[in-house]
């Protein structure tokens, strides 16, 4: 009986007599490659709603506190860039500023970065990524520090890796993708960047001219985008057919 990865494999062989339609793979890591952060955030507001005594549930603190931790990434481009992890201490202090001035949000982003650090695989991630014979480089919204460490702890095959922490920039800002390219040698129609996010993968990404895909997982909190995407998947199998031009 043949596995998942010999499946996957075959497929490929057969799609390589059809015209390739790209040359590069860019790939989100958080939410796509891996699961998405759902439940780090909920145990993570639980816990500070909890410590604090706050007048909020978890799923609210969530909500609010996404919408700032979003808005503050958008803003924190070049000369104004901050880490993922001071934005999240950032916006938690923002977020809790009518109930809370005087508490230390470190303890609270740090329960993220764990996550960070050490995510579940999403399905067949792995199988892909080794079933795949074109260069794939990782761009992604997150600390470089964190997303090497989970690459490696998830046997990831990859081949580059650019980070927000490298660019400066946060997707959908131009200069992450703009250093992806550069760091590929690629033009940006040989490109198709796939991502679970509307608003930082597919816009960031068409705006660019690159070929879009939206790796439409369910269990997400929130997305702040309403992009429309070349191409949707529900795993991490579709890539195959797209990237040979079917």
């Amino acid at each position: 009986m043949s596995s998942p990865r010999d499946d996957l494999r075959a497929a490929w062989r057969n799609d390589a007599m059809i015209q390739r339609r790209y040359d590069v793979l860019f790939l989100d890591f958080y939410g796509t490659l891996v699961t998405g952060d759902r439940d780090a955030v909920e145990s993570t507001c639980a816990q500070v709603v909890a410590d604090l005594n706050l007048p909020l549930t978890p799923a609210d603190l969530a909500v609010s506190w996404g919408h700032r931790f979003f808005a503050s990434i958008e803003r924190n481009n070049g000369d104004a860039f901050r880490t993922l992890f001071e934005c999240e201490c950032e916006t938690l202090r923002e977020t809790l500023a009518p109930w809370h001035c005087d508490f230390d949000p470190a303890p609270y982003a740090r329960m993220l970065k764990r996550y960070w650090a050490d995510p579940p695989a999403a399905p067949f991630a792995r199988e892909v990524l080794a079933a795949l014979d074109l260069p794939i480089c990782v761009v992604s919204n997150a600390d470089t520090e964190d997303v090497h460490a989970a690459i490696a702890r998830r046997g990831f095959r990859v081949d580059a890796v650019v980070t927000s922490e490298d660019a400066r920039s946060y997707k959908p800002d131009a200069a992450i993708f703009e250093a992806a390219l550069a760091r590929m040698g690629v033009s940006p129609d040989r490109v198709l960047h796939a991502g679970d996010s509307l608003h930082s993968d597919i816009g960031g990404a068409a705006a660019l001219g690159l070929g879009t895909c939206w790796v439409c997982y369910e269990h997400r909190i929130l997305d702040v985008g309403n992009a429309q995407a070349m191409h949707q998947i529900d795993d991490l199998r579709g890539l195959a057919g797209l990237l040979n031009g079917q």
